[in-house]
This record gives C-alpha cells, structure tokens and sequence, in this order.
C-alpha cells in the first residue's frame, strides 16, 4: 500500500519545518510503516486541495486521506493495531491530547521569536510576502519585532520544564519506550533543529539527552510496507 505525507517545505524542498508534520513522520516511523514525503510550500495550497482544507500534514494512506497530525495519528493507530502503538488505550488517548495542547500553546509560543526571522529565512521569495502579511496580521506587529533569537533561549528552555522534570526520573515521556507523546515534543524541536543555527538545548539537558535517543525521523527508516 502507498503512503505519502505532504509536508511544509522552504526554498530548498528538502528542508520541512513543520512540527506538526515532523510529528505524523515520527509517528510513520514509529509503526515502522513505509512512505514518501511531498514537500509544499506556503504558497501552494492547490497541492493539497485534495485533502478540503489547507494545511500540512495531510497523510495519503491508500484510498484514504486524512488531514491534521492528530488524525493521522489515531489513524496510524486505529488502522494498523498490529504495529507499535502510538497511544495504548483510552487514557494514553486522553493524557496525550493533554500533552499536545500544552506543546501547542506553550512551547510553541516559545519557541516562535527564536526562530521566526530563521524560518522567513529559508522560505521561497514567493511564499515571503505571505508569510509576513499573514503573520505580522496575527501578531500585530513586524516580524521583527517578534524574533528575539538568541535572547529568547532562555524562556523557550524554560517552557520545557515540565518535560524536564518528568525526563529527570524516566527515558521517555510515555515511560520506558517512546510513544506518540514524545514525538508531540520532538516534533517542536525539530520544527526549530531545522531552521536555526542556535543550540536549542543545552549540552547537560535531560530534553536534549531525550532527544538525541530518539529513533531518527527518515522515511528510510520505515521499511516495511
């Protein structure tokens, strides 16, 4: 069965940015299921028309197509029971959309002003007046005016504080071995891993020693059909 991601992608379509994409390939990954990636850039919506929104992810997966990253997931889940699970019953369910928000409306957050003039970096000259309509639209404000880089590092670790202190006493946030809940957050870092030159983490941090045993998030990883 073919499977394809459609990802958000800069000038250069190899580099994808995304976290909620970076997400739903970890979680491709983690079935250990195969797949190709398609990469779309801001300006290109008509790519995924298809799918009856506008926004990246969207995972062909046969005959089905199925938008949003924690669709996807549940049904990577739902579909394929037979394989690693992403989210291991109703309360892992719950208690994982939990952990999605807080990424989404605080990590996020914090993330955003270190990286916000890296990711009009490295963004097509065609997708550049968008992104700053857009976003400038949202915040109220220059772009500018919101990137902090480097002096925003330190609220962003800060947001981590909750991941931080759970890493402190297990290997992953879902235990023992990585479930979906830790690709929610790995996926914000490689949002960042991917446009930035700054040093996300510190050397010392037990997020950073987290991630670094992650299992690597490439399609050539997931071999089995």
């Amino acid at each position: 069965m073919s499977r394809r991601l459609y990802e958000l992608a800069g000038a250069d379509a190899a580099r994808r940015f995304s976290p909620y994409a970076w997400r739903s390939r970890r979680a491709l990954v983690h079935k250990g299921l195969a797949f190709d990636t398609e990469p779309v850039r801001f300006t290109e919506k008509e790519k995924i028309a298809f799918s009856g929104q506008k926004r990246v992810p969207v995972l062909v997966d046969g005959a089905r197509v199925v938008p949003d990253s924690w669709a996807i997931a549940r049904h990577l889940d739902d579909t394929y029971a037979d394989r690693p699970p992403l989210m291991e019953g109703v309360q892992a369910r719950a208690l994982t959309f939990t952990l999605a928000q807080w990424v989404q409306r605080v990590v996020h957050p914090a993330l955003l002003p270190v990286i916000l003039m890296d990711i009009f970096a490295v963004i097509s000259d065609e997708d550049r007046n968008y992104f700053r309509q857009s976003r400038e639209r949202a915040f109220g404000r220059p772009l500018e005016a919101v990137h902090r880089g480097e002096a925003g590092l330190p609220a962003f670790r800060e947001s981590l504080a909750p991941a931080r202190a759970t890493l402190e006493s297990q290997p992953f946030l879902a235990g023992e071995t990585p479930a979906y809940a830790d690709h929610v957050l790995a996926g914000a870092i490689d949002w960042g891993c991917n446009v930035t030159s700054l040093t996300l983490l510190a050397a010392d941090d037990p997020v950073r020693h987290w991630y670094d045993r992650l299992p690597e998030a490439a399609p050539s990883r997931a071999a089995d059909g």
